[in-house]
């Protein structure tokens, strides 16, 4: 069995993914620390470095290399399912589960943060839900192929 995570980021990922692996006794992996792990850059530094396409490039390499992986729980990045037919891959090599928010839920979670994400770094609180909100629209049509959706708020181990 695989399961893999997916949701825009602050949706709870890595929270439940550790929880769900836990419970289920299986291996977890989160694919943002395997990637910096793999590379020596954070996520971050990455982006700033190389640029969005180097990294959803290089990043989907790495989500390809889960194929072969049994008895695992990954959390995947907010933007993992979105590029180069990566969720056709998490559909035809596990079990995909959508930790579903909302805009508002997101935003609290965003700006208690101390870690900003790299695409939402420097931006006023306005100009962040503004973002939120238009790439949440672009990427929930990915997100809703997903066979199981949870609420992100909350989530509820099965």
């Amino acid at each position: 069995m695989k399961y893999y995570l997916v949701g825009y980021m602050y949706c709870g990922k890595t929270t439940f993914g550790r929880k769900l692996a836990e419970a289920r006794g299986m291996d977890y992996l989160d694919l943002d620390r395997a990637f910096e792990a793999r590379y020596h850059y954070t996520v971050p530094r990455f982006f700033s470095v190389f640029g969005e396409e180097a990294f959803r490039k290089l990043e989907s390499q790495m989500l390809r290399n889960t194929a072969d992986l049994d008895n695992i729980v990954i959390a995947t990045g907010g933007g993992t399912p979105c590029h180069s037919g990566n969720m056709d891959f998490i559909l035809e090599n596990g079990t995909a589960i959508y930790l579903q928010m909302t805009v508002d839920a997101l935003m609290e979670r965003a700006l208690r943060s101390r870690n900003p994400r790299p695409l939402m770094r420097g931006l006023s609180p306005d100009a962040l839900r503004q973002k939120m909100s238009s790439q949440l629209k672009e990427r929930e049509p990915f997100y809703l192929r997903a066979p199981i959706i949870l609420d992100g708020v909350n989530p509820q181990l099965f």
